[in-house]
């Protein structure tokens, strides 16, 4: 970048301020605001580069923390804006050291220890190690998600053994997406450079690592556990409820389907174990957008509230996830709204369904 410049000149000149990113933006179907759009909020990184705005303006830093950071605008620009780079850029200058907001201080020290990640992760009883006799050249690698292992670990369990061949590493730490998309871009690559220097493909049961490992490896160098499993395992036959095949929905995960591209795969599989319901908004963000359900709570409520309101009408089995955050979000907002769905990821809905036709 440009010496005094925060954001790439080549990034932000791609927007044509065409507008169709408006409609696709949560925040501003929320609030019907041009600066709260990625249009507006490109106006505004423009003005803060030109030094017409301060970049800790009390609007820029209300813009910076206010966008969930799903990407919704990516595949619908005709322009090809890189949104979710230029709102790193942003972050990373406004969020840095005490500047930082505390209530994701503490997230970010335990995602930066692999030791701690480990000695947790272990407690938990998350997908046991491959044995070291396994060569390192060998097969793809299972990335353990730093959350994941310790809310959910039967997550990379289900993952691992519903993958033949897929090793789980003991030298893997954190990938660096949740340092990257809260202010600590360097760390955040540093991170995900460090595991991709290694043999084989990485295979991710979450989708914001998965968006994050791809941008620094390469495309081609990282899955989807969805795609893994199409690829390397074997999808069993449906899940029966009542003697009937289960409803089941998905939830996409945001930087999934808008980062990596990643939409059909995780259908595929669904629809393979038993009737597949697409849920209205799927593809729209469930509000927990890494850390924004900690920092705006109450904005993640109603992005949320649209959602649930369609889950409720569809009444379903099960309700698919594929990334940790969305699990949390959802599984929280499902109890307590008194539905009968149950939230799981799909590689314990694929783990749950083998056992079944054992």
């Amino acid at each position: 970048m440009t010496a005094g410049r925060i954001f790439d000149p080549a990034d932000l000149g791609t927007c044509i301020s065409c507008g169709f990113c408006l409609p696709s933006c949560p925040t501003y179907k929320l609030t019907g605001d041009e600066a709260s759009s990625p249009r507006g909020r490109i106006a505004l990184m423009r003005a803060i580069d030109d030094g017409t705005v301060d970049v800790f303006d009390a609007a820029a830093r209300h813009q910076g923390s206010f966008c969930l950071g799903c990407r919704a605008c990516e595949p619908v620009c005709p322009a090809g804006v890189p949104y979710g780079r230029l709102l790193e850029h942003l972050r990373d200058a406004q969020w840095k050291g005490k500047r930082r907001p505390l209530r994701i201080r503490p997230l970010l020290a335990f995602a930066k220890s692999r030791r701690l990640i480990r000695l947790i992760g272990g407690v938990r009883r998350h997908a046991p190690f491959t044995a070291p006799a396994v060569p390192r050249d060998d097969g793809d690698t299972l990335m353990l998600g730093c959350f994941e292992r310790v809310l959910f670990p039967s997550v990379s369990r289900a993952a691992a053994s519903t993958l033949p061949g897929v090793r789980v590493a003991r030298d893997q730490g954190c990938c660096g997406a949740l340092h990257a998309h809260n202010g600590d871009l360097a760390r955040g690559e540093r991170l995900a450079a460090g595991l991709a220097d290694r043999p084989g493909r990485l295979v991710c049961t979450a989708g914001g690592c998965a968006a994050h490992l791809a941008a620094v490896a390469g495309r081609d160098r990282v899955l989807d556990y969805s795609e893994a499993l199409l690829e390397l395992g074997r999808v069993p036959g449906p899940i029966l409820v009542d003697d009937r095949p289960a409803r089941i929905g998905l939830q996409d995960s945001c930087h999934l389907r808008n980062g990596l591209g990643v939409r059909d795969a995780p259908r595929a599989v669904l629809g393979m174990l038993g009737e597949y319901v697409e849920v209205p908004g799927a593809g729209d963000c469930c509000g927990a957008a890494g850390t924004y359900a900690i920092l705006r709570r109450r904005d993640s409520q109603r992005v949320l509230a649209a959602k649930l309101a369609a889950l409720a009408d569809l009444d379903l089995d099960f309700l698919v996830v594929v990334n940790p955050g969305c699990q949390r979000q959802l599984t929280t907002a499902v109890r307590r709204a008194g539905l009968r769905t149950k939230v799981v990821h799909l590689a314990e809905l694929v783990a749950s369904a083998q056992d079944d036709h054992r």
